[in-house]
């Protein structure tokens, strides 16, 4: 036999040749898999990444019933082959639903860290959040005055003690990087206004923001969800990889360029995005972040107590967004409830499938196109309720317009979480009803006495000031209410 057959025969007795093969097919398929990424790997990346494979879906193109589009989204989801029942498998596989009172708890331990550093290892800065903490919890007891009403808080007294510390200490270094139209760029109209309104004022302001960072409490991070998804997303690819990885590459940049990062390790650093992908794009280090997100969705990675729950706010018009503002009184709301709008999801179908039919609820689907959406307004302008329910996503610009057009807001999304949950006691102003207890909608709203009922109106009328934009800041108005809740956020889990 020839000496090399023989070198390689003895080598097959020895198993050697049985591992190099084994090791060239595993590294084949490994190729395979990480450039061609077949259906079943990019479903493990979505679940990794904290994403649903639904949330490829814009939840709100044409959110309210009549004909608002957003057609890169739509064209995002023409094709998308995932079931009913496999969307279900993964809402109800993931996390427990937890009850709004749940919600509080977790609130309230979250809040309730003890110190881990010794206070002469603090910073200057470190030693302002502490003094702002301790004067928080001792703050003098407040009922109601002139600008606040008790009611609609969880405790004014520390609302309103945080809120005037924030008026004369925070500071806040924006980080100049990035090019627009992601970074240092809005839009103002739409349902994702909220973050573009935000960064424009946050921007613009000169009471809070420094240009030096020595002296910041908080850093911003000024992107945007919305113009990343318009910017970056490929029509038809059914994958968001290169805008996670972009917030990723981004992030690392200011990590290795600048030394404030690596001081708390980002949990100083605050961003706002109201895009349903957003909680995917600002996972890996951003979850060290405060995130301020429209998506508060538990089940995706909010932190009650570090994140802040954003309103989705409707902007039709970014030079009068607050143009049909008011509702008629209880005694001139005839309708039981209301709600309008496109089948997005599974939970809509169900409330329709049992209310659709019913003489005292109007439980729609789609209303006719009329110009500003008059008739879906009027509607909840003489409704006493209005449901907000979830669609692809758990949040929705229901909620806001329930409040603007004083409608006691009726929530069933299981495992949101209310905007600027911190400070509001949203219990005292909606309606909270798990998704499971669709069916007896109709007996809990009529449960509610007729007394209790114009209770929560006028705390509605009372908590809408919270909710509205100005193109000139003014207190507690819209913008105030984001930074107080990301500063009070900051105060009470910092490591101290």
């Amino acid at each position: 036999m020839d000496q090399r057959f023989g070198f390689i025969h003895y080598l097959y007795q020895q198993q050697t040749i049985k591992w190099i093969c084994l090791f060239g097919i595993a590294s084949a398929v490994l190729l395979t898999v990480q450039y061609s990424q077949p259906p079943i790997i990019r479903s493990f990346s979505f679940i990794l990444s904290g994403a649903k494979p639904y949330d490829l879906k814009d939840s709100y193109s044409g959110f309210n019933g009549s004909v608002v589009t957003d057609q890169s989204a739509q064209n995002a989801s023409s094709s998308t082959n995932i079931s009913t029942v496999d969307t279900k498998k993964l809402q109800t596989e993931t996390l427990p639903v937890l009850s709004i009172s749940q919600m509080n708890e977790l609130l309230r331990k979250s809040h309730s860290a003890r110190n881990s550093v010794p206070s002469h290892l603090l910073s200057q800065v470190d030693q302002q959040l502490l003094e702002a903490k301790s004067q928080i919890l001792n703050a003098n007891v407040t009922h109601n005055n002139m600008d606040l009403y008790a009611l609609i808080y969880r405790n004014i007294s520390m609302f309103k003690r945080s809120y005037e510390i924030m008026e004369q200490t925070l500071k806040v270094y924006i980080y100049k990087d990035g090019e627009k139209p992601i970074f240092h760029d809005w839009i103002l109209e739409g349902i994702y206004a909220c973050e573009g309104w935000f960064l424009k004022l946050m921007e613009a302001n000169k009471r809070f923001v420094t240009d030096d960072p020595n002296e910041a409490h908080l850093f911003f991070i000024p992107f945007s969800s919305r113009l990343l998804q318009q910017t970056l997303y490929v029509r038809h690819s059914h994958s968001r990889d290169n805008l996670i990885q972009f917030m990723k590459n981004h992030t690392e940049m200011l990590m290795t360029k600048y030394p404030f990062w690596n001081r708390t390790n980002g949990s100083d650093h605050f961003l706002a995005a109201c895009h349903d992908w957003a909680p995917a794009e600002t996972r890996g280090r951003l979850l060290n972040t405060i995130r301020a997100l429209c998506n508060a969705d538990i089940q995706t990675g909010f932190q009650i107590g570090k994140d802040v729950s954003l309103p989705t706010t409707y902007v039709q018009s970014a030079t009068n967004p607050l143009k049909t503002v008011g509702g008629e009184p209880p005694s001139n709301r005839p309708t039981l409830a209301f709600f309008a709008g496109f089948m997005h999801g599974n939970v809509r179908p169900v409330l329709l499938s049992h209310w659709g039919n019913d003489t005292d609820m109007k439980i729609l689907s789609r209303l006719p196109h009329v110009k500003g959406n008059q008739n879906y307004i009027d509607y909840m302008k003489t409704s006493k309720y209005c449901i907000c329910v979830r669609g692809f996503a758990v949040h929705s610009p229901r909620v806001v317009e329930s409040l603007f057009y004083n409608c006691v807001p009726v929530i069933i999304s299981d495992n949101y979480v209310p905007p600027f949950f911190n400070v509001l006691n949203w219990e005292s102003f909606a309606v909270f009803i798990l998704e499971k207890e669709i069916p007896d909608l109709k007996r809990i709203l009529l449960s509610i006495s007729h007394e209790k009922y114009v209770e929560m109106y006028e705390r509605v009328k009372k908590v809408q000031e919270h909710f509205f934009w100005h193109s000139e800041t003014v207190k507690y108005d819209l913008f105030h209410m984001i930074l107080h809740s990301v500063w009070y956020n900051r105060v009470f889990t910092s490591a101290f």
